[in-house]
């Protein structure tokens, strides 16, 4: 069974070989891809010179319709197309550890989909500033309630695990351009009634550089849940 971990970045040049280095330790018969929307950093040609010398490592260089949602949509297309059997989707700046991953993989075994989760069991968020907290706190309950989804603790986990027929499902009617595709694929499997399960996962602070979130976009998305509840896309 193959598994293909996707990282994707923006600007992670002093981040992404330790990451990358992390996945490898971890799941040492995985394989990764790192998907970059060219970088300004160069993150990608670090990923480059990785890649020449080990095969394991891919590159997915995108040139148009940058942002993160459009890269998840690529990167995802891209690891079905590579022939995974999982799908492991995480970010490249440190914030999400690879030692879940063999969890995750155990997990899923008795599932389509497992989300890394920070509000389960012993997992926690050492990221968050208490304003953060608070309005985190807030956007789960209610995505939880727009979307039906109570059976999700942290629906706004971006570090997750697919299996590869239930990605299929839904991957290409994702259109999300932003991190609103983290919430967008909540609605598909809530639609598509797949069954997930959470993990608990530490949510670490980023080994370096600042993050790209901003409180008032996380705000922003909270109205477009409910665009994406009324609309049934």
């Amino acid at each position: 069974m193959k598994t293909i971990v996707v990282i994707l970045t923006y600007n992670e040049v002093s981040n992404i070989e330790k990451v990358i280095c992390d996945v490898l330790k971890s799941v040492p018969n995985a394989e990764v891809l790192v998907v970059d929307d060219m970088s300004p950093d160069g993150t990608y040609k670090v990923v480059e010179d990785i890649a020449k010398q080990n095969s394991k490592v891919h590159l997915l260089l995108r040139k148009e319709k940058k942002g993160r949602g459009y890269a998840g949509k690529d990167g995802f297309i891209k690891a079905l197309e590579m022939n995974a059997d999982f799908i492991v989707e995480m970010d490249g700046d440190g914030s999400h550890d690879p030692k879940y991953i063999p969890e995750f993989l155990e997990v899923i075994r008795d599932c389509d989909v497992v989300i890394g989760a920070r509000y389960i069991g012993c997992g926690k968020d050492e990221e968050r500033t208490l304003l953060r907290k608070l309005i985190s706190k807030f956007s789960r309950l209610y995505i939880s309630t727009i979307l039906g989804v109570d059976n999700i603790k942290d629906p706004g986990s971006g570090y997750r695990i697919y299996k590869k027929d239930a990605l299929t499902k839904f991957v290409y009617k994702l259109k999300a351009s932003d991190p609103f595709i983290v919430t967008e694929i909540i609605y598909q499997l809530k639609k598509n009634n797949l069954k997930v399960k959470e993990s608990p996962i530490i949510f670490l602070e980023r080994f370096s550089g600042e993050s790209k979130l901003r409180a008032i976009t996380l705000i922003k998305y909270l109205f477009k849940v409910l665009k994406l509840k009324m609309l049934g896309q």
